[in-house]
């Protein structure tokens, strides 16, 4: 599904749920998303996540990162399949609970299951970052508490802005420096697109 224009997002019935917010995105934010999958179709289903927050009033998909194979986090090696892993900027005029409420609706719309933490998933839609913002609110936590230990976070997001900074951590090249990529690998016959 690299570059075929006749492929359809899986979901195109997802209908974005906002809080009333500007959708003309005037003094908009950035914002980091990490995606993953590891059921189904992966790539498939990224490209549909992707496309869903672009269809998001509010929220303009501005780059995508290389895909990454990744091995499972967390869990006994060879327990889950492998991950299709990818990080994307967006600017948005939503607040972080807005976004955050779209992320898990698009989740939702792709059958996302969470019988158990750390566990197989169709699509993980995490926010690693919105404009710098430090938080502990215990509904988003900003920046995401692990991304500074994650290369399948860290690896795509530097790819795409290489001079990146998570905040309170760092430069993002030398957090992903520090933890290495092992288990983490580009794949270079792949692609995501970038919504037209």
């Amino acid at each position: 599904m690299s570059s075929d224009p006749t492929v359809q997002p899986v979901h195109p019935s997802v209908v974005a749920q906002v809080d009333a917010a500007d959708t003309t995105l005037h003094n908009p934010q950035r914002a980091v998303i990490a995606l993953g999958s590891n059921l189904g179709n992966r790539l498939e289903t990224l490209q549909g996540a992707i496309d869903a927050l672009e269809d998001t009033p509010g929220v303009r998909v501005k780059a995508i990162s290389p895909v990454y194979e990744t091995e499972p986090w967390g869990v006994e090696p060879g327990s889950q399949a492998n991950y299709f892993n990818a990080v994307v900027l967006v600017k948005t005029t939503l607040p972080p609970s807005s976004l955050l409420e779209r992320g898990q609706a698009i989740e939702e719309a792709f059958l996302r299951v969470r019988s158990e933490r750390w566990g197989p998933r169709t699509i993980d839609v995490d926010i690693v970052a919105y404009q710098g913002i430090v938080s502990e609110d215990p509904d988003l936590t900003l920046p995401h508490p692990r991304a500074h230990q994650r290369a399948f976070v860290l690896a795509p997001w530097h790819d795409v802005d290489p001079s990146a900074e998570l905040p309170g951590h760092g430069e993002v090249a030398e957090l992903l420096a520090a933890v290495g990529d092992a288990g983490v690998q580009a794949r270079g016959d792949v692609e995501l697109r970038l919504p037209e």
